[in-house]
């Protein structure tokens, strides 16, 4: 059965006229409820997690100052979110949707994640919406609990998973894959052990055959035994924090070509949803809800 982390706090209360689509994290699983993609057994909760796997990737004191709201206010600026209590148990939430879905994986074949994909969260510091890397303390987990060896993290959101590359610089075990948009954020890039930079309005032809030479041959090259996907919506040409021109049957196919290549190599994969801000939330929450329908329909 697949297996998918949600708990309420996922939807976080911000201030009128943000940015961020909070909305998404509640209309999404109503939606696969609704539709009869999933039913309630296809949810689980996640907890607060024991902080050791959360500092093994984060530096402790960065994360003593998250956890008691001490973070500098410059560096609470480059989060983009006020900065509460609740906030934080989310964040610390979300890693732990993320850790107990890497052991659904290992069970199912596959596991997913409403939210996750903090990939803008450093060892050290938190941007972008992201505090706390919830794929990277997933890597760090199995490897940990002896469960994984090789981790693959192939990182398809529009925007560099610059935290992830940062935190796994000096580690030949995990190898950080980023196929997103040249000119977008995070405009100084950090350098992940494979970067596709694609030009503005790269649309659907051009990024599915690009994708298709290089993942399998990543896999047979690197012979990872676990996966990371983090598979942000933000890549369609309607997204406004985005540049690139995919549709969302583009995107879909991406979603499949992924989700297949794992399947049939067998190799477990945990999917966290990472970004979409198309302007409608109808957009996101499609995009989005088509992961979970081509999980369902590969896998089960």
């Amino acid at each position: 059965m697949l297996k998918i982390a949600y708990h309420p706090i996922y939807k976080h209360s911000l201030p009128e006229g943000h940015r961020f689509p909070m909305l998404k994290y509640e209309l999404l699983p109503k939606q696969l409820l609704h539709e009869g993609t999933c039913t309630l057994e296809n949810f689980f909760e996640p907890e607060i997690p024991n902080d050791k796997y959360i500092v093994a990737v984060h530096d402790p004191e960065y994360f003593y100052d998250l956890l008691n709201i001490k973070i500098p206010s410059r560096e609470a600026r480059k989060i983009g979110f006020p900065l509460t209590e609740d906030l934080v148990e989310r964040e610390r939430m979300i890693a732990d949707g993320t850790m107990k879905g890497c052991l659904y994986a290992l069970e199912n074949g596959i596991a997913m994640n409403i939210a996750g994909g903090t990939h803008h969260a450093y060892s050290d510091h938190g941007e972008a919406f992201c505090m706390l890397n919830d794929q990277a303390i997933g890597a760090r987990y199995l490897q940990a609990k002896s469960l994984a060896k090789k981790i693959l993290i192939v990182d398809l959101d529009v925007h560099q998973g610059n935290g992830t590359a940062e935190i796994f610089q000096n580690d030949a075990s995990v190898f950080t894959f980023s196929m997103h948009g040249a000119s977008n954020y995070p405009f100084k890039k950090e350098q992940s052990d494979l970067d596709i930079a694609l030009p503005k309005d790269t649309g659907d032809s051009d990024y599915l055959s690009l994708l298709k030479e290089t993942l399998p041959k990543l896999i047979s090259e690197e012979k990872p035994d676990f996966i990371f996907y983090l598979c942000g919506v933000d890549v369609i040409a309607s997204d406004k924090l985005g540049t690139l021109g995919l549709s969302i049957e583009g995107c879909k196919e991406r979603d499949a070509f992924v989700l297949e290549t794992c399947n049939q190599l067998q190799i477990p994969v945990q999917c966290s949803m990472g970004g979409g801000y198309s302007p409608d939330i109808k957009t996101i929450v499609d995009a989005h809800a088509n992961t979970f329908r081509l999980a369902q329909e590969i896998y089960f």
